[in-house]
């Protein structure tokens, strides 16, 4: 009998067991399966135009793309690195209130400042507007300005929108390290800039090549703001394979080059993190005292910090507002309420489902013990680097041939034509935002579960309850604020999400981003304007949150 009892226990144990593990492999395989779709369409296109994309576009594509994201990268890495050294080191005017306002062009995607930029400094746009009266210039040949749409104007507004990547990892890298070594350096006569090129930079050159990485690969991504530059990039590619030519296998093609693109970039991010590994050898770990700055050497800081923000945030909200001020019409259009309610419909489903999922994978990861959802773990976070673009041609295509068919079985069972279910609706956006910031979730989700003690969950364990109700009572609410954070972050990033927005929308559906792409496409900056704004205000709470913890980590 006790034999008995014994054997139907472990029965039990080991299917509790194995259906945390299908569960997690389950949500793994349902966030990865896009990005394979995208190199099956690739490899079996109905009409292989891959040979005269070769000898034609897609070297133009290429080349554009990996010269933006090289300039792009070296840029952003200049000002992040620079303005996290001197918030990290220094105290000076206003770097207080600074250190967090350099998150700021976060809350700004790059397609928005790019329709500012234009409407400040195209021909009919106040700034050549000024000159002309000033100078008495009549024409435009009276005078040479920079070509606004341009590759130039690209690498200046993505620079500015997507440095805080980059300050936010080399900040954080430049406080973690200790005054020990900086002490020696010091008392070996080592210079200000000795100590930054040769002490602080090499220190911190895993979180600061990270961080131009991650910049590298949303450049690469961006669609907005390169279409509107008019800048051929192997996104803006994929597009016009698509939707000018109707060819499904070309787009896919071109977005499985990006894909491998992205994965090369990946794993040399990975290769230089392997390689690079410091240690603090000292018994205790001694902050850097910040150095009172002088007057003059204040403001000179004072300006480096600013311009980034300035430029990158104040004046494309000003140019913004500007658009959007006194003109009470255009904030009461129905189309402008429809795609409120559209966004935040689709973005808090998006959100509340891949927080969900992540919690549930996360959790059924860590009871398993197994080693093959574990392996699986890391690679559920590549669908942040692939483009809204690149998942929009593997969520669309399988989507639409399940929907067709789906729709033939049903109509010949009962002969009533359901039409598209997957397609006509917002579903496949959802699945979209879902698998592209799965990551955000994922990792934010996986840092709360390492905090948690595990005498909690073991003692609730002890006390009777399951594995389920232990995620429950115990989990979530210790973990409550780190899942609030989750969803923020994947609501905001949805509401700013264009490229798989646009791909994927149903018939007459739009949302923010896509109402304020089509309004700027229009040349219609007016009524773009008030979408726009509440874009930047919505990204607003989570570069505030995301400002609020990085301020507790340096205090």
């Amino acid at each position: 009998m006790i034999e008995e009892n014994i054997q139907e226990n472990k029965i039990s144990i080991l299917r509790d067991f194995d259906v945390w593990s299908i569960n997690s492999v389950f949500i793994a395989v349902l966030v990865i399966a896009p990005i394979l779709s995208v190199f099956v369409i690739a490899l079996t296109p109905t009409e292989n135009i891959w040979p005269h994309l070769l000898s034609t576009t897609l070297p133009r594509y290429a080349s554009n793309t990996l010269l933006l994201m090289f300039c792009v990268g070296l840029f952003s890495g200049i000002v992040g690195t620079s303005t996290a050294w001197l918030i990290a080191r220094y105290r000076f005017f206003g770097s207080t209130w600074l250190q967090w306002a350099l998150f700021l062009p976060l809350a700004l995607p790059a397609y928005v400042a790019s329709y500012a930029l234009v409407d400040l400094l195209e021909y009919a746009g106040p700034v050549q507007t000024l000159l002309r009266s000033v100078f008495n210039w009549q024409t435009s040949q009276d005078y040479w300005f920079p070509e606004i749409r341009s590759l130039g104007s690209a690498i200046f507004v993505l620079s500015l929108a997507l440095y805080p990547y980059v300050y936010l990892m080399a900040r954080s890298a430049f406080l973690e390290q200790s005054a020990s070594a900086e002490e020696v350096a010091k008392s070996l006569g080592s210079s200000v800039q000795g100590l930054f090129f040769n002490l602080g930079l090499p220190l911190a050159r895993p979180a600061v090549f990270a961080g131009i990485a991650l910049v590298m690969m949303e450049t690469a991504s961006d669609f907005g703001a390169v279409d509107f530059f008019a800048v051929q990039t192997l996104t803006t590619g994929i597009f016009s394979v698509w939707l000018e030519s109707n060819n499904a296998g070309g787009a896919a093609q071109i977005a499985s080059t990006v894909l491998i693109l992205i994965f090369i970039l990946v794993s040399l991010e990975k290769f230089n993190q392997r390689k690079l590994r410091f240690y603090n050898l000292s018994f205790r770990h001694k902050k850097i005292e910040k150095i009172t700055l002088n007057r003059v050497s204040s403001i000179i800081a004072f300006i480096i910090c600013f311009c980034p923000i300035f430029f990158g945030f104040i004046l494309p909200f000003l140019v913004l507002l500007n658009l959007g001020y006194g003109n009470l019409e255009i904030w009461l259009n129905s189309s402008l309420f429809s795609a409120i309610k559209n966004t935040l419909t689709v973005s808090g489903l998006a959100a509340f489902i891949t927080a969900t999922l992540a919690l549930l994978m996360v959790y059924g990861i860590r009871l398993s013990g197994k080693k093959l959802p574990q392996l699986i773990l890391p690679i559920t976070t590549i669908g942040y680097a692939a483009p809204g673009a690149v998942l929009g041609i593997g969520i669309l295509v399988p989507l639409a041939f399940m929907d067709n068919w789906i729709a033939d079985q049903i109509f010949d069972f009962t002969g009533y034509d359901p039409g598209l279910v997957f397609t006509g609706t917002a579903f496949a956006i959802i699945l979209a935002y879902c698998v592209r910031f799965f990551s955000i979730a994922q990792q934010t989700v996986d840092g709360a579960f390492g905090r948690v003690s595990p005498s909690l969950p073991n003692a609730a364990r002890s006390l009777g309850r399951n594995k389920l109700q232990v995620l429950w009572e115990i989990y979530r609410p210790i973990m409550s604020t780190s899942i609030a954070t989750a969803l923020l972050l994947v609501f905001v990033d949805c509401v700013k999400e264009l490229p798989a927005t646009m791909l994927l929308r149903p018939f007459n559906f739009e949302t923010l981003a896509t109402r304020v792409h089509v309004q700027a496409s229009l040349e219609d900056l007016p009524n773009a304007a008030p979408g726009a704004i509440l874009i930047v205000l919505i990204g607003l709470f989570a570069v505030f949150l995301l400002a609020r913890v990085n301020t507790q980590i340096s205090n």
